[in-house]
């Protein structure tokens, strides 16, 4: 009996408000809007992997999915539509047939500058409600739990 009004106590302390997913997913639809309200031909991923791309340079496509935190799936799809769109290509890894090297095209380094002042921007939109020392909190207590 009293397992039983623990559970109903518990269940009636729950508020949807206060969940850390419902909170995170509601500011990352904010993010989102502010994004495409920013950068209207790429995606968010498409945008990541340009920019891990000029950070490190020519990178094999395993290493470029780890440096932009997306599976094996997800960033051949990625790499496939930046090579549609003439951002990146591919080039046989010397050391290794069975690789390939994804690197910048003339066009995707062009974009570069101006995406970076892009995301500066979007992020600052999406953190304007904060005050400078809430944004910092903010980004380290993130960066902690991922």
């Amino acid at each position: 009996m009293e397992e039983t009004q623990d559970l109903v106590q518990r269940d009636a302390d729950y508020v949807l408000d206060d969940q850390i997913g419902y909170v995170l997913r509601l500011a990352s639809q904010r993010h989102a809007v502010i994004f495409q309200n920013h950068v209207s031909d790429l995606t968010a991923t498409q945008f990541s992997t340009l920019i891990r791309i000029s950070e490190h340079g020519q990178v094999s496509q395993n290493h470029l999915g780890r440096l932009a935190a997306m599976d094996v799936a997800t960033i051949k799809g990625v790499v496939d539509r930046l090579k549609a769109k003439g951002l990146v290509r591919s080039l046989p890894d010397p050391n290794d047939k069975r690789r390939s090297s994804i690197t910048l095209t003339e066009d995707g380094q062009a974009m570069i500058t101006q995406l970076k002042r892009d995301g500066a921007v979007i992020s600052a939109d999406t953190l304007a409600p904060l005050k400078p020392a809430e944004q910092k909190t903010l980004l380290a207590l993130l960066k902690r739990i991922t």
